[in-house]
C-alpha cells in the first residue's frame, strides 16, 4: 500500500492555540486572551459591512485597489507596493511560500508570534530562534544568527507577546546588517499603538530588503473580518502577488477596512484610551507585586513568581469568567498576557488578581 505522507516539516508544526473565549458553565465571561480592541470598529466601518450584505452574490475585488489607494492616501504610501491578505498572518504565510523552502533558513526572535515558526515549517524551511535580552529584542542576536542559508528575518515592533520595541535606529541596523538575500519583515500589527510610529515604513522606502506587514484586527477592530495588508520593495510585492489568491479578501472586509482606515480621529481616540488603561492596569498590578515591561502595545505582559504562580491565578481567573492568555508556549511560563479592556474589565481583573495574591480571608479571629 502507497504511504501518503505530508511534506518535511509539516508533522513537526505544533498547531497554533489562540487566546480562549469561553468557559464550560459560564455565561457572559470576559475576553482579555486575545487583545481585541474593546471599544469595537469605528461606526463607518460598521456601516461599510452592513451595506456589503446587499452584494453578497458579487466576487470581491480582485486587485484591492479602493483599499490600497486609501491606505497610501492616509499613511502617505505608495499604493502600488500595498498587497492586502487574509489578516497580516496570509502575508507572513506568502513571503515564506515565495521566499523560503527546504535548505533556507528563517529567524525569529525568542518570543515572537508563533506563526512565523509555524509558516516557515510549512514551506519547508529551518526556523531559527534568537534569544532575546530581558524580553527584548537583541539585534546583534540575530545578526549573530544569520547565515548564507538565512531568506528571512521576522520581527514583531512591538513585540507579542511581550509588548516591547526597539527604536528605529536598531532595525535599521539590524536591515543594514543583514547577508545578501535576506528580507527583514517588520510586524507592525501593534504599531498603531505607538503615536508618532509608522511602523518601519520610512525603512521600508530607503532600502530594498525591508517588508512591513500590519493588521486591522487590533486598533481598527476588525479581527472577525480577517484582514491584513504588507508595505514593501515593488519587486517583492510584486512576487507576493503572484502567489496571492485572486479573492483571497471579502469585498465586506475591503469596505469595512477602507472605512476603518479614513477614521483617523476614531483611532486616535483608541490610542488614548487604551494608553490610559494600560498604564492604570500596569501600575495597579505592580502595586500588588505582579511586575510588566513597559508596554506599548494594548495588553500587559504580568510576570508572577513562577510557572506554577502564573497557571494557578489564571485557574482563579477562569472560575470568575475572567480569560487573559496563558504563554508557556512562548517560552514565558511565569507570565499571563492580559488585555487592555474597557474601564470595567480593567478594574474587575486586577480585583480579582489581587483576591488571588492575599489569599483566602482569615477567619480564625471570627
Amino acid at each position: 500500500m502507497t504511504q501518503i505522507s505530508p511534506q518535511p516539516g509539516i508533522m513537526d508544526i505544533t498547531l497554533y492555540q489562540g487566546g480562549a473565549a469561553n468557559v464550560p458553565g459560564l455565561e457572559n465571561v470576559v475576553k482579555l486572551s486575545s487583545n481585541e480592541n474593546p471599544l469595537g470598529p469605528c461606526d463607518a466601518a460598521a456601516e461599510a459591512f452592513r451595506r456589503a450584505s446587499y452584494s453578497l452574490h458579487r466576487y470581491p475585488s480582485s486587485d484591492h485597489a479602493p483599499l490600497r489607494r486609501a491606505i497610501g492616501e492616509v499613511l502617505d504610501l505608495d499604493p502600488d507596493r500595498i498587497i492586502c491578505g487574509a489578516g497580516s498572518d496570509e502575508i507572513i504565510a506568502f513571503l515564506c511560500q515565495a521566499y523560503a523552502g527546504p535548505d533556507t533558513e528563517v529567524v525569529h526572535t525568542e518570543h515572537g508570534f508563533g506563526m512565523y515558526r509555524i509558516n516557515a515549517l510549512a514551506a519547508g524551511a529551518t526556523p531559527v530562534e534568537v534569544k532575546e535580552r530581558e524580553r527584548v529584542t537583541d539585534v546583534d542576536a540575530l545578526l549573530a544568527a544569520c547565515t548564507e542559508k538565512t531568506r528571512l528575518v521576522f520581527m514583531a515592533n512591538p513585540n507579542n507577546p511581550t509588548g516591547t520595541m526597539i527604536g528605529t535606529a536598531e532595525v535599521a541596523r539590524l536591515a543594514a546588517g543583514l547577508p545578501q538575500g535576506a528580507l527583514l519583515v517588520l510586524d507592525g500589527a501593534y504599531a498603531e499603538y505607538v503615536e508618532g510610529y509608522d511602523g518601519g515604513a520610512a525603512l521600508v522606502d530607503s532600502r530594498d530588503n525591508v517588508v512591513m506587514t500590519r493588521t486591522f484586527s487590533k486598533i481598527h477592530g476588525l479581527g472577525g473580518l480577517r484582514i491584513g495588508w504588507g508595505y514593501g520593495p515593488k519587486h517583492v510585492i510584486d512576487v507576493l502577488n503572484r502567489v496571492r489568491g485572486p479573492f483571497n479578501v471579502s469585498q465586506a472586509a475591503l469596505n469595512a477596512a477602507e472605512a476603518a482606515i479614513r477614521d483617523t480621529a476614531y483611532l486616535a481616540h483608541c490610542r488614548v484610551e487604551n494608553a490610559r488603561w494600560r498604564g492604570w492596569m500596569a501600575d495597579a498590578l505592580a502595586e500588588i507585586g505582579v511586575p510588566s515591561d513597559v508596554s506599548c502595545t494594548n495588553f500587559v505582559l504580568a510576570r508572577f513568581a513562577s510557572a506554577q504562580e502564573a497557571s494557578d491565578c489564571n485557574d482563579h481567573l477562569t472560575a470568575q469568567g475572567l480569560l487573559v492568555r496563558p504563554v508557556g508556549s512562548y517560552k514565558l511560563p511565569q507570565c499571563l498576557r492580559i488585555t487592555v479592556g474597557d474601564e470595567a474589565s480593567c478594574r474587575r481583573v486586577v480585583h480579582v488578581i489581587r483576591q488571588f495574591k492575599e489569599g483566602p480571608a482569615d477567619d480564625t479571629n471570627l
